[in-house]
């Protein structure tokens, strides 16, 4: 039984993903890519015009997560906008870490993406997870754990998700002075 367009477009993308994580953006052709979803080279092109329109897609949902997430986020401050940012920052690297794979391996090249609209949405979060302060030191800390979290949720940490996300909302909270 021959799959349906809709099928394949979905194993083009899981099979895209799965190859740019292991691999990298660059790493992975899109005869790579149609070989692993077990279509022709042809068949891709159909769905997708090159390997950029792929990573559009793919990073489409992350770049929304993360506007979601802001949105939540731009009416609070204080404890509540600390930990609701944590929370949720440490939810969205969680759901998207083979994202973040692809993003770190050409990081420069990939935050600027359009599908994620990093720039203003990550002042966002880096001024909520700051309490809305504009101290210095409650900056710094913000930025350790952006950067702490999108790392380790890139990376292979052998451990259970759920030790991972309370672990990593722990040590986030604790950076932030949050950790009564």
């Amino acid at each position: 039984m021959a799959r349906s367009a809709t099928a394949l477009r979905g194993q083009i993308l899981e099979s895209a993903l799965d190859l740019f994580a292991l691999h990298g953006f660059r790493g992975a052709s899109l005869q790579d890519i149609a070989t692993d979803a077990g279509c022709s080279k042809a068949s891709l092109l159909y769905h997708f015009a090159n390997k950029d329109a792929i990573l559009t897609e793919l990073l489409t949902p992350a770049g929304a997560g993360l506007a979601e997430l802001n949105g939540q986020l731009a009416a609070l401050d204080g404890e509540e906008a600390v930990t609701r940012a944590v929370h949720g920052y440490v939810d969205l690297a969680l759901r998207f870490r083979r994202e973040l794979r692809i993003l770190l391996e050409d990081l420069p090249r990939m935050a600027s993406h359009p599908a994620l609209g990093v720039g203003d949405l990550a002042e966002g979060l880096l001024t909520a997870m700051a309490g809305g302060s504009s101290d210095a030191e409650a900056r710094v800390a913000a930025h350790m754990v952006l950067g702490g979290v999108f790392v380790t949720s890139a990376g292979d940490i052998d451990v259970p998700h759920e030790v991972l996300r309370d672990g990593m909302i722990r040590s986030a909270l604790r950076t932030l002075g949050h950790d009564h």
